[in-house]
């Protein structure tokens, strides 16, 4: 499956931004979805991840109470809503497929996702 984002960019501090992620050629309902991000000389980190149903999701506690992960199976898209967004969050985001035969499983370990994005570029600014 191939995994394009979009949505990036450049915000102040405060602000909002929605990530997009469209899969074409797989089984789009039957990945559990996840958003990573990896800033400048850090290691990538999972965000947010969903399941083939659409929950349960996990965020990771820097994220949490601001992010909401969410998905439409019908247009095979994965959406990140970021708001309050900090300079801390700089960083580029990919969206990655994770194949399962269960309706809510899911996962942080990168290794365990099959596709993945290109990525897409935010920048906060304080």
């Amino acid at each position: 499956v191939q995994l394009v984002e979009s949505g990036g960019g450049l915000v102040q501090a405060g602000e909002s931004l929605r990530l997009s992620c469209v899969a074409s050629g797989g089984t789009f309902s039957r990945a559990s979805m996840a958003w990573f991000r990896q800033a400048p000389g850090k290691e990538r980190e999972a965000v947010a991840t969903i399941t083939i149903s659409g929950s349960p999701t996990f965020y990771g506690d820097s994220v949490t109470g601001r992010f909401i992960i969410w998905r439409d199976n019908a247009k095979n898209t994965v959406y990140l809503d970021m708001y309050n967004l900090e300079p801390e969050d700089t960083a580029v985001y990919y969206c990655a497929a994770l194949y399962s035969e269960t309706y809510y499983y899911t996962s942080t370990a990168e290794e365990e996702y099959s596709s993945w994005g290109l990525g897409t570029q935010v920048t906060v600014t304080s």
